[in-house]
């Protein structure tokens, strides 16, 4: 058998929180994110709720401990990062051997967007540093230089399921004995080419969204970053505190069907689901909640629908989308879920499926709806399907 791989602690920021804590007392409250923009500069202002982080770049800055001029995406990354390393109480990054695994599918767009229209009125004005940190490595390597990471550093960009594939590359990091710790997840900030881009594949709802409700009609967009801190067994036994849960299980397939849209009969959301369970070593009846992809769209929560239906029928477990709390926030996504569904084992929670109220004619199993803790979880599944068919499961178990 391979190395267990544990979940020391976690660290989110998003538009229901701006730490884990935070969001919990959202989910318990029933407050999800979606509002109308307030920080994106867009036409649609006023047209498309989004799940923004209720703070300007300035603030973010400040939390961070890190220059404002940098992209939204890094400070948001700094944050969640450092709030998860922070959970753990091993101390002084630098006495270990950490890997830093982050994914993001922006990168610096939303600094880069902004460059024409100022260097057209001020041409020769400095506008480096605009673009200089555009690519999603460079996102990457701004947060590690931060925080005086070295060991291993790399970053991951499968869409949305980028996230959830970070967490799969640094387990097998530990593993291989590369390092002894990796801080894992995404990071995304929204940008008008995201908004813009998911308002022409006509996906994109103008009310709050819906997942897995028969009237869903599209998603909405959210940002923000969350990360685990992944640890081997030798530094598991020297944590001050007992570890959330194990990363048991994780695969990931893809099946090509198309450039953005599932496959109608889920096969890839099936096999990442199945292989998930085999490496974990379950049967479907273990799994106690899934944290669906649940996007809202039409084609998403059918193709998934019917992937858990081939697979965990006729004994469902409990199934909700925190996406209808905290919007879709892409490369993040898989990040910030694996926080929630670590601490779902952790804490018996199983979160709220927000705006519910019909099922869906081709699956009909109803999301909770109520946000509950202290169940008796000892194994949480969390799914994450990004474009082109790239699909992920993770598996989380108690010890």
């Amino acid at each position: 058998m391979s190395e267990p791989v544990w979940i020391a602690g976690g660290g989110v920021i998003c538009g229901i929180g701006a730490t884990l804590p935070a969001c919990v007392e959202a989910f318990s409250r029933m407050q999800p994110g979606m509002e109308e923009v307030q920080y994106l500069h867009t036409v649609h202002r006023g047209v498309f709720p989004v799940a923004e982080v209720k703070a300007d770049n300035a603030t973010l800055a400040a939390q961070a401990g890190m220059p404002a001029h940098i992209s939204r995406t890094a400070l948001l990354s700094k944050i969640a990062a450092q709030e998860a390393w922070d959970s753990t109480g091993l101390g002084d990054l630098l006495q270990y051997r950490v890997g830093f695994i982050s994914a993001n599918t922006v990168g610096g767009m939303d600094k880069t967007e902004d460059f024409f229209a100022d260097y057209l009125q001020h041409p020769n004005k400095g506008h480096l540093q605009q673009v200089v940190h555009h690519e999603c490595g460079s996102v990457t390597e701004l947060v590690a230089d931060a925080m005086g990471i070295r060991h291993q550093v790399a970053t991951i960009s499968t869409a949305c399921s980028s996230g959830a594939n970070a967490l799969m590359y640094g387990a097998r990091l530990i593993r291989n004995n590369i390092v002894d710790i990796v801080i894992a997840g995404g990071t995304d900030a929204l940008t008008r080419f995201t908004l813009n881009g998911f308002n022409t594949l006509m996906i994109l709802d103008q009310q709050p969204c819906r997942p897995f409700d028969d009237t869903r009609t599209g998603l909405n967009l959210g940002e923000g970053a969350g990360y685990v801190v992944l640890v081997s067994d030798v530094i598991r036994k020297h944590l001050p505190n007992a570890p959330w849960c194990r990363l048991s299980g994780y695969a990931n397939t893809s099946d090509a069907y198309h450039q953005t849209a599932s496959s109608p009969d889920g096969i890839g959301n099936y096999l990442a689901m199945k292989g998930a369970l085999d490496m974990s070593g379950l049967q479907p009846k273990d799994i106690a909640y899934i944290n669906l992809h649940g996007t809202g769209t039409q084609n998403n929560d059918s193709s998934e629908g019917k992937a858990i239906e081939r697979l965990f029928a006729p004994d469902y477990p409990a199934v909700s989308s925190t996406k209808s709390f905290t919007g879709h926030t892409l490369g993040a996504s898989g990040g910030i879920e694996a926080v929630f569904s670590a601490l779902a084992v952790q804490q018996g929670i199983i979160y709220p499926n927000a705006r519910f109220a019909t099922p869906m004619k081709e699956w009909p199993v109803a999301p909770a709806t109520v946000f509950s803790s202290g169940n008796k979880l000892s194994h949480v599944m969390s799914n994450s399907f990004g474009f082109a068919g790239n699909c992920s499961s993770l598996v989380f178990s108690k010890e």
